[in-house]
């Protein structure tokens, strides 16, 4: 097996495009494995797991990009190498050659003096100089959407207290979502202008709020990312304040969603408090029931309640989601053997598995997972037990792309779910949009037809709306003729399995 490595000295590319040249990387076949990514220490560890030679990466840093590439020839190394350099350099000639003119800016005041005008800085840089890149985009006057993570939540307070000063907004650290003026930045989906306006701890929670309010029928005025820490005792929820009073003082919003992770109560309190004077609805998943909220704001604890009530209050009619699908799951609840119990939630946006893991554990006891929710239920799991994974944590998007841009990692654990038999449904979120896979079902689906037909159901939740480039419609369907549950909902996609693993298909239509 062949290791090869090639080293783009002091050419820095952002983490999507990273993803985007690793993906063309391992789409080519016969590729082993390879990688796209800038030259930093967990990289250069993660280079050493998989069997490489350093030695062309000695001296290089954050700012020194390198593809690297095991396969079995010279001839599947090199159509990797062309492929990957094309996704990455395409928008801008050749990773050495072109003009000038048409090479990236290399600083941020490079890029502001080329395009005079601009508003808003997208920030995806090594979290060790993050918040110095976000300093300066606020010096130049500019809003900020800080896509990077790893910034210390003392950095992430410094900038928003100073953004707070400025007048400003800095979406993040770790915003992967916004939409401002219908401009999508980061993952968004392409929803039609309309009254609700989303601001979001989350970032498939945002997604899916925003794409629940477009399918719904009232459409979407913003998108703002606040970043997951924001709701935290920590941080106080600096930039939701900020959010939502610049919303209720915008003529273009009528609602305010706000969604959340689990949030700090006495922060949710004081942010749901700010929008005094414009109705507000709350999807704060896993909030106490006794969450005492002031008049004109309305509490839920899922992303589709939240979503509905939003609707609603912005007068549009949420449709009926359960036509045809009691009748799916008793089908599928008949078929499966008396010894399979157990649920396996296998999640691309970590927000979908937060929801999972409040409504599962409502009908079915302890879930253990990943995430910080989990709390004492972290894993390794004990036998007998359920599990939902959030597969964009740390841990499983070292050294590989998100599951959202590249399924790789969840075909892996699909499979060896799929193998157990104890498993009676294995819970899927396809997101969908600007960033996501082009075509996830092609990759998905079919492994899915292996599973269903071994003995566990498939449950499928596409995220995603009409105007998103992947065609929601036809997702949807390539999953159906695999043989999968595809729901309306991420909420729904939950109960559906507790239905399965219960054996009570009524579950599966209950209220949310």
């Amino acid at each position: 097996m062949i290791h090869d490595v090639t080293v783009y000295r002091d050419t820095y590319v952002d983490s999507v495009v990273q993803l985007s040249g690793t993906r063309s990387l391992r789409a080519v076949d016969g590729v082993d494995w390879a990688s796209a990514a800038m030259a930093t220490p967990g990289n250069l560890e993660t280079l050493s797991a998989e069997g490489f030679d350093l030695a062309p990466l000695d001296g290089a840093g954050a700012n020194d990009l390198f593809i690297a590439i095991r396969a079995g020839s010279d001839e599947v190394v090199g159509a990797a190498r062309e492929a990957g350099e094309a996704a990455m350099f395409a928008a801008h000639g050749s990773a050495s050659g072109g003009s000038p003119a048409e090479q990236p800016a290399r600083t941020l005041g490079e890029a502001v003096a080329r395009q005079e005008g601009s508003n808003v800085a997208v920030i995806s840089v090594p979290g060790d100089y993050a918040a110095l890149e976000a300093h300066k985009a606020l010096s130049a006057g500019l809003d900020v959407l800080l896509f990077s993570d790893n910034v210390s939540i003392e950095d992430e307070i410094e900038l928003k207290d100073r953004a707070n000063r400025l007048g400003l907004l800095v979406m993040g650290p770790g915003a992967g979502t916004a939409m401002l003026g219908h401009t999508c930045l980061g993952f968004a989906n392409v929803v039609r202008p309309g009254r609700v306006a989303v601001v979001a701890a989350a970032g498939t929670g945002a997604q899916e709020a925003a794409a629940l309010a477009d399918r719904w029928g009232v459409g979407v005025s913003h998108v703002i990312g606040l970043g997951g820490r924001d709701l935290t005792a920590a941080v106080g929820g600096r930039m939701a304040l900020a959010a939502v009073r610049a919303l209720v003082a915008d003529d273009a919003t009528d609602i305010i969603l706000l969604v959340s992770k689990p949030p700090a109560v006495e922060v949710a309190h004081a942010v749901v408090a700010a929008a005094a004077g414009k109705p507000l609805v709350a999807a704060l998943i896993g909030i106490p029931e006794d969450f005492d909220a002031p008049d004109g704001v309305t509490v839920t604890r899922t992303l589709q309640a939240g979503a509905a009530a939003a609707v609603t209050a912005a007068g549009g009619q949420v449709p009926d989601l359960t036509e045809g699908l009691l009748d799916r799951v008793r089908e599928r609840s008949d078929a499966l053997a008396p010894g399979r119990t157990l649920v396996r939630g296998l999640f691309s946006g970590g927000t979908l598995c937060y929801e999972s893991l409040v409504i599962l554990a409502d009908v079915l006891g302890p879930v253990h997972s990943n995430t910080p929710i989990a709390k004492e239920l972290g894993l390794p799991a004990p036998d007998g037990a359920h599990t939902c994974l959030d597969l964009g944590e740390e841990e499983y998007t070292k050294g590989r792309p998100h599951p959202m841009i590249d399924p790789e990692a969840r075909i892996e654990l699909l499979r060896e779910q799929g193998g157990s038999p104890d498993v009676a449904a294995i819970i899927l979120d396809v997101v969908l949009g600007h960033g996501a896979h082009p075509d996830p079902s092609a990759e998905l689906a079919p492994v899915c037809r292996d599973i269903v037909e071994a003995g566990p159901a498939v449950v499928v939740y596409v995220l995603g709306t009409d105007g998103d480039p992947q065609d929601r419609a036809k997702q949807r369907r390539v999953f159906e003729e695999a043989g999968c549950i595809v729901t309306e909902t991420a909420a729904q996609a939950s109960l559906v399995a507790a239905a399965l693993a219960t054996r009570k298909p009524e579950l599966a239509v209950g209220a949310l």
